[in-house]
């Protein structure tokens, strides 16, 4: 009877001790989670706007991007100047229209990881097809000094689009 008295009473404290850290940590969780989505607006706002100084500012200055049948990309100038090129390509397009989705976040101190579906249409000036584009992304995100997400490195392929209902 006095072990049953006494495991109850332990499970109790226990119970007592450990809420609040659950507490804290779902705080911790939730305002982390926050900062991602706050993020994540950001970097579709600034892919949709083609707006290459906007989404450099989403990455650390060490970042790496590593992207399909290219070595990687790595550091803020080069990341950059990998923009600028691309835009150079692009002379005159514009997005029509760009959709992210992103899923399964985990935060482990100030590194998250996420990984998200994206599709663009982007329109030529030189009157070519429009490019109607999908891919799949996976970010480790660093959180600064400063409390905002960065990208600390991305991963990008492409993605089929889906298939049509029968």
């Amino acid at each position: 009877m006095r072990v049953t008295i006494f495991a109850s009473m332990l499970m109790l404290s226990m119970n007592a001790v450990a809420s609040p850290m659950a507490t804290t940590t779902a705080a911790i969780d939730r305002t982390a989670t926050a900062g991602i989505d706050v993020f994540n607006r950001a970097l579709e706002q600034a892919t949709r706007s083609m707006d290459n100084a906007a989404t450099l500012a989403l990455w650390d200055d060490d970042g790496v991007s590593l992207l399909p049948s290219t070595p990687p990309i790595i550091g803020k100038p080069a990341i950059a100047h990998f923009f600028d090129q691309v835009t150079d390509a692009l002379h005159g397009a514009h997005m029509q229209s760009y959709e992210q989705q992103c899923f399964d976040i985990h935060v482990s101190g100030d590194l998250a990881s996420e990984w998200c579906t994206e599709h663009q249409v982007v329109v030529f000036a030189d009157g070519r097809p429009a490019f109607d584009g999908r891919g799949k992304m996976l970010f480790v995100l660093h959180r600064g000094e400063d409390g905002r997400w960065r990208v600390r490195q991305e991963m990008w392929n492409q993605a089929e689009a889906p298939k049509a209902a029968p």
